[in-house]
């Protein structure tokens, strides 16, 4: 299975939820803490990421960079 991870740039966000809304993995939720600007941030709170950007597509902040680790190969004996 391909897995993948978010970045969030905390101080770029400014708690819209689009990205929550957009993760078909349900891995974002709001902070409980406040960022710099005063407003709840997303964050990473599952770890069932597969990477398939719909959060990163959806910020209208550009604040969440996407990552996919890179499928494990099986080896040939």
């Amino acid at each position: 299975m391909i897995r993948g991870t978010v970045i969030i740039d905390k101080d770029l966000c400014k708690g819209c939820e689009l990205c929550i809304v957009a993760c078909p993995q349900t891995s974002l939720a709001l902070s409980k803490s406040i960022n710099v600007s005063g407003y709840r941030f997303a964050e990473l709170v599952e770890t069932n990421c597969t990477g398939c950007v719909n959060c990163a597509l959806v910020c209208p902040e550009v604040a969440i960079k996407v990552y996919r680790k890179a499928k494990g190969t099986k080896k040939v004996v």
